[in-house]
């Protein structure tokens, strides 16, 4: 047998070595079989999953698991971000749950232990939640200003912003910050909810105190 022949050869069994891998029954079924269901299964566990993601970025879902109905959402409705001219909604997720698939999933997570005080009571009368509200703002506080204000970029980007269509004020504002590397959350706390008591985190803008 020449070399040519010999490879053919080699070439057909190896062939025919893989027809039998993946047509070979097992027990019940081919190895084929079971990597076209192992696929399909695999298929619908990603798209229920992402369709679980989904569902718990809804508004209706957020209050259900979060103890914020009759606080922070009711001053959300009250906001630009809710109600403006042009009709476009920012809803819960669109603030604090990043697009980004890994970062999403890492937000999810640490959303577990705001469940286990909503099953605790932690927040749940207004008083609890005003005993707590500075806390708990300086959390989202640290963790936009640890990400740049990633979610707040989702709709708000500064190179597409039109200065001309802006007030005078928030012009300066704009570039001064912009200058000095701040991000959105510096200025803008309180954009869709009310402030705590802010003479802990910030005496000078308090009433009355005076910089010095």
């Amino acid at each position: 047998m020449n070399d040519k022949n010999r490879q053919d050869g080699d070439s057909g069994s190896q062939a025919r070595g893989w027809r039998e891998f993946f047509l070979r029954p097992t027990a019940r079924y081919s190895v084929a079989s079971l990597l076209v269901l192992g696929g399909a299964v695999g298929i619908l566990f990603w798209g229920g999953f992402n369709w679980a993601m989904e569902l718990s970025n809804t508004e209706d879902f957020c209050i259900s698991c979060h103890e914020m109905r009759v606080n922070v959402y009711e001053e959300y409705k009250d906001t630009i971000h809710y109600n403006n001219r042009t009709g476009v909604r920012a809803t819960c997720s669109d603030c604090h749950v990043p697009k980004e698939w890994q970062h999403k999933v890492v937000r999810k997570i640490v959303a577990t232990n705001e469940l286990l005080h909503k099953v605790l009571g932690s927040i749940d009368t207004p008083e609890k939640f005003e005993a707590k509200r500075l806390k708990l703002a300086r959390i989202v506080w640290r963790t936009m200003e640890r990400t740049d204000s990633r979610e707040c970029r989702n709709c708000h980007d500064y190179e597409s912003m039109e200065y001309m269509a802006q007030s005078r004020r928030a012009v300066d504002r704009h570039i001064k910050g912009f200058d000095e590397g701040k991000t959105c959350i510096d200025c803008h706390k309180g954009i869709a909810h009310s402030l705590p008591d802010m003479h802990e985190e910030d005496p000078s803008i308090v009433v009355g105190v005076v910089e010095e």
